[in-house]
């Protein structure tokens, strides 16, 4: 199944990297954000890549056109250095596709940009691209077949240190509580489309605006509950929350090392339809 990564956005809010590479591009340990979740996709079995680029593209097409399998991988270096031998390798049975699709372009529009190359296929999915997870992907996937919707996302729990302040009539504050506490959830960027998508979503329109609205007007639009791992990179302090996380050999979203614990027996998830 073909997994369209919409990595062309600005990342405004990590300026600290953003202004030289597009927020995908920002390493956890030895790699990208876009390679530990194409190796996510990947280990599920799904290796046929379509990647929206927009600003600083050429960073990303640069990145894989030169890419070094062994910073990642165990080798044996001999004859001077003129001879490698890997024992593993990333990306060699990976497929991916380069499309501009534009600077300025919002999640709609580049998504409609890339309509082409998904051509003949019934179902892709589709991400963000600014976060990881360690859900069992097989079981999201059975969940939408069975419920035999044109779309669905991932719905997390905030994990955000702000509050909630409830009010009662002009400022007179009534509650006030920490959004994590709260039954708060939000769309955690991990979608699976039907191609029939494409029938919701008019020129020029955010894809989870006026499109998904549509689709829950035709209840044509699910949301898959997870309460396991999930982090999106958004700022400099979650970027060091992921690379502590990597350093430490326990990154949960690294499903593919050895001697993880199966995934669907740590899976709690529910399902809803509506948005």
């Amino acid at each position: 199944m073909k997994v369209v990564l919409f990595c062309g956005g600005l990342g405004t809010r990590m300026r600290e990297y953003s202004e030289t590479i597009p927020k995908p591009m920002v390493d956890i340990g030895y790699r990208p954000m876009i390679w530990h979740l194409m190796k996510y996709y990947a280990y599920f079995g799904h290796k046929d890549f379509i990647l929206c680029l927009g600003y600083r593209g050429d960073v990303i097409k640069q990145y894989f056109l030169n890419y070094d399998e062994c910073l990642s991988n165990d080798f044996v270096l001999s004859n001077g250095g003129k001879d490698i031998h890997l024992y593993n390798s990333d990306i060699s049975d990976w497929r991916i596709t380069f499309v501009d699709t534009g600077l300025q372009s919002n999640i709609g529009q580049r998504l409609q940009a890339v309509a082409s190359y998904l051509d003949g296929e019934e179902v892709f999915m589709a991400n963000y691209s600014d976060g990881l997870t360690d859900l069992y992907l097989p079981a999201y996937l059975d969940h939408f077949y069975e419920c035999n919707r044109t779309a669905s996302f991932l719905s997390v729990k905030t994990s955000h240190s702000f509050h909630m302040v409830s009010f009662a009539e002009g400022s007179l504050v009534t509650n006030v509580q920490a959004a994590s506490d709260a039954d708060l959830w939000i769309n955690g960027g991990f979608f699976i489309f039907k191609k029939n998508i494409f029938d919701y979503i008019r020129a020029g329109e955010e894809l989870v605006q006026e499109p998904f609205r549509r689709l829950i007007d035709e209840r044509e639009l699910m949301a898959y509950k997870y309460q396991g791992f999930w982090a999106s990179m958004d700022t400099f302090k979650e970027k060091q929350l992921f690379d502590e996380m990597e350093a430490s050999g326990a990154a949960p979203w690294a499903v593919w090392k050895p001697g993880r614990l199966p995934i669907n027996h740590r899976m709690t998830a529910e399902s809803q339809t509506g948005g």
